[in-house]
């Protein structure tokens, strides 16, 4: 029995009688890489989505920011929170060119034309207020000349 107690064998040994257990190893060591390389990409996906959405992950006040946001990692979404957490500004209006500009104004003017003309006139309810016939023969010509 002491010699079987002595008996010390070596682990490699051991492990080049088992091909599985060399596999094994193999593939838990490509598992933990893959992992690890899982990690930094779902990092760098996290700091390019927040980059979208004009908030700079190295900057001092927005660490905090970054490292507690849970939400959709989309840009849109990250901003908006950004904006109810007054870190970033709300979009400012885009101004229009000069162009589009004029041609807002020229519409304005239209519209604003269109609401000083005149009502339609009722020529019916004119003809039938009148109280003579030269009244009427006026009416007349007046829609004649109204009407061109």
């Amino acid at each position: 029995m002491s010699q079987i107690d002595d008996f010390d064998y070596e682990d490699d040994d051991f492990a080049d009688r088992n091909p599985l257990r060399n596999v094994n190893k193999k593939l838990e060591k490509e598992l933990a890489a893959l992992r690890k390389e899982r990690e930094e990409l779902l990092a760098a996906k996290r700091e390019n989505a927040f980059i979208k959405a004009g908030i700079d992950p190295n900057d001092a006040k927005f660490k905090y920011f970054v490292k507690g946001y849970d939400g959709e990692l989309t840009p849109d979404a990250i901003r908006e929170a950004g904006i109810e957490a007054q870190l970033i500004a709300p979009p400012s209006p885009v101004s229009a060119s000069a162009d589009e500009q004029a041609a807002w104004n020229r519409t304005a003017k239209v519209a604003a034309g269109a609401n000083a003309a005149q009502a339609p006139v009722d020529w019916a309810a004119r003809i039938n207020a009148a109280e003579s016939p030269a009244e009427v023969e006026a009416i007349m010509a007046e829609a004649r000349a109204a009407l061109g």
